[in-house]
């Protein structure tokens, strides 16, 4: 059986975008691959070229990550504690890339957005929110011009059995301009304070979906214990 993969995650590096007031990720090679061996010894035998390794440091919301409940609850686990099970299933993409930079997406923008497709979501359906945002993730445009969720239409999608959400921008609310010009400030990440889900920020590549369902999406964090957030290699795999 043939599959098709599609990578839905951003690289990681020093040069990319970061959410305001996140450090961009440091990535260093410590040792070259003919200093590993002289240092480790190896030399003497012979060996002139072995292996090398980097240092990375980077803050658990830089790229493609998963929020967990710690980001919201003092009292919450961190990556450690989101169910595994949560992070396979069959996706959905829902297309809000109509909507104004800076717009909340709505209850009725998810129901209209389902008539659309022909699909209405089903209980541990992995749901994509397209703002198109991914497409230019590498400007400066990528932090305003894009649509968030609402604290409704969270509670839609959780009331319908959805565990994990994903958008391809860098927060899952409308960007910090709008929450300040509106005076709501992060309403869909505060439903954590009272409901598990998990949503992941920072995808990418939506358009190379083969539709609005139809795949499968594999969005495993990292198990890091204690955080905030966790770093995801997210991918679609089509059959």
């Amino acid at each position: 059986m043939v599959r098709q993969v599609i990578d839905l995650s951003m690289t990681v590096g020093p040069s990319m975008q970061v959410f305001p007031r996140v450090a961009r990720p440091i990535i260093a090679q410590v040792e070259s691959h003919r200093q590993f061996a002289e240092n480790i010894g190896a030399t003497k035998y012979g060996e002139e070229w072995l292996t090398a390794h980097c240092v990375v440091v980077q803050g658990d919301h830089v790229g493609t990550h998963m929020d967990t409940l710690r980001h919201m609850r003092e009292d919450a686990g961190g990556a450690e504690s989101i169910p595994i099970e949560y992070c396979f299933g069959n996706g959905v993409r829902l297309d809000f890339r109509h909507k104004e930079p800076g717009s909340i997406i709505t209850v009725e923008d998810i129901e209209k957005a389902q008539q659309e497709i022909g699909y209405e979501i089903q209980e541990r359906d992995i749901v994509l929110i397209w703002t198109g945002a991914g497409e230019y993730n590498q400007e400066d445009r990528y932090h305003t011009d894009h649509c968030g969720m609402s604290a409704e239409a969270t509670r839609y999608l959780i009331e319908k059995g959805v565990r994990v959400m994903g958008c391809d921008a860098p927060t899952f609310d409308p960007p910090v301009w709008a929450m300040f010009e509106k005076k709501k400030f992060w309403e869909a990440h505060k439903v954590m304070l009272t409901h598990e889900y998990y949503h992941i920020e920072n995808m990418m590549n939506f358009e190379k979906l083969p539709g609005a369902t139809g795949f499968y999406l594999s969005v495993f964090p990292i198990k890091w214990e204690g955080s905030t957030g966790a770093a995801v290699r997210a991918a679609a795999i089509v059959l």
